[in-house]
Formats: C-alpha cells, structure tokens, sequence
C-alpha cells in the first residue's frame, strides 16, 4: 500500500480547515493538538496557514477508558492550554482517527476546562475503524487498512507515514 505524502495533505488540509471556519464564521480558533502526532501535525497546519499562535497541548492519558487495562504510559506529559476554553472555538487535531476512543477522552479533557463555543476535530488520517460516533471535519486522507495494519506518524519535522503490520497472536 502506498501511503499518502503528509505535507501535500497538509496543504489540501489547510484550505479546507480555512473553507470549514470560514462558512461557520470562525475568525480566531484556538488550536489544540493532542500529544504527540496532533501536536506535531497542528504545528503544520498553523504552518501550512501561515499563523503564529499558541498552541494547546492535551494529554489524554488520564482520560481514556481503557486506562484501567493499559495502565499509565511512561511518557505521559502534563496538557497545557495557554488559553481559556469556555467560549472559545476550538481546532482539535489528531493525527491518526481510528476508534475515536481517543477523541472521546479528549473532548473529556476539554470539558473540565469549560465549555468551549464550538469543536471542530481534523484528522491527519482517518482509518475508518470507529467503535465511537466520531467523525472529523476536515481529514486528510481516509484509508482501508487491513486489521493487523496500523500507520504511525513519524515527526516532528519533517512528517512521514510508516506502514506497521503485527502478527496475530492466534
């Protein structure tokens, strides 16, 4: 499988993101990245747009459902918003959308910090894989993938896409 080029999705991405704020008359949205593939691919978005503005930082380690069965990863970070969230309109982003367990515990997350004016989500990659009635706004690629198959988003800088494919247990 031939995996799509992150930078050139970037570019289509930013002019639909700029197209979906400006038809829901969003004039200053507050980006926020969850760690560590949706802060790097919103700090290419933000590029991509030619905008320089704080960025929020999400961790949503705490927040997820399965915590109890996968236990604390070791590299969990505390999240960091420069910014209020009550009213604000806020750029949630991704890199990979899968079972949206990840977006649900995000929105979780944003919540406790106050109820923000409006979300919109942007995958860089969207697996169609949903165990969740999630889907983005504005999404890079969508792609079939095998059940074995993950991709994994190589950064910060510069972005690359790598194929992994795991071996059944069975």
């Amino acid at each position: 499988m031939n995996l799509p080029d992150p930078e050139r999705l970037l570019t289509e991405m930013a002019a639909a993101l700029d197209a979906h704020l400006a038809a829901r008359g969003i004039a200053e949205p507050r980006f926020i990245g969850i760690r560590t593939g949706g802060v790097w691919v919103a700090q290419a978005l933000l590029e991509a747009r030619g905008r320089e503005e704080a960025l929020g930082v999400l961790d949503v380690s705490f927040y997820r459902d399965d915590f109890t069965r996968k236990g604390l990863h070791p590299q969990v970070q505390p999240s960091e918003l420069p910014f209020e969230v009550e009213g604000q309109h806020l750029v949630l982003v991704d890199d990979v959308l899968m079972t949206g367990r990840t977006i649900r515990a995000a929105l979780n997350e944003l919540f406790d910090y106050g109820r923000p004016a409006s979300v919109t989500l942007v995958a860089l990659l969207d697996l169609n894989a949903r165990e969740l009635p999630i889907r983005p706004d504005v999404v890079g690629a969508t792609l079939p993938l095998a059940p074995e198959q993950r991709v994994k988003l190589l950064g910060p800088r510069p972005l690359a896409l790598e194929l992994q494919t795991f071996v059944s247990a069975h």
